[in-house]
């Protein structure tokens, strides 16, 4: 069966700053997956709100330009552009620009590692 899904602003909701649509998993889908997705939408001369995760993470610029301040770091990226984002280390994206910046993050695993307690639910962040 193929499942399909466009991404789209209008079906993200409020989260980190910006807006968040959620494509991994999905609705229905019976079996969970080792890792997560989303669309994140940031609009021009916005930033997202700082995120810190025990997961990795890599961003996919799918359109627009911006800024990433990564632990004390800061580089740029654009479309095309494929960001790894090291687990641990707290990030903030910047989008200096005047449309808004489009990615897709991809982030394993799907839920972060506890070291005591029962597993939390999917990250809910960049």
């Amino acid at each position: 069966m193929i499942t399909k899904f466009r991404l789209n602003e209008d079906a993200a909701t409020r989260e980190f700053g910006m807006a968040c649509q959620r494509i991994i998993p999905w609705q229905g889908q019976d079996e969970e997956p080792p890792l997560g997705a989303m669309a994140c939408f940031l609009p021009a001369g916005a930033s997202s709100e700082p995120d810190c995760h025990d997961q990795d993470e890599v961003m996919i610029i799918t359109s627009g330009a911006g800024r990433l301040d990564l632990a004390g770091e800061e580089g740029t990226f654009e479309a095309g552009d494929v960001v790894v984002l090291p687990r641990k280390h707290e990030h903030v994206v910047h989008n200096p620009g005047t449309d808004t910046l489009v990615w897709v993050s991809l982030y394993w695993p799907l839920r972060e590692p506890q070291p005591d307690g029962p597993a939390p639910g999917p990250r809910s962040g960049a």
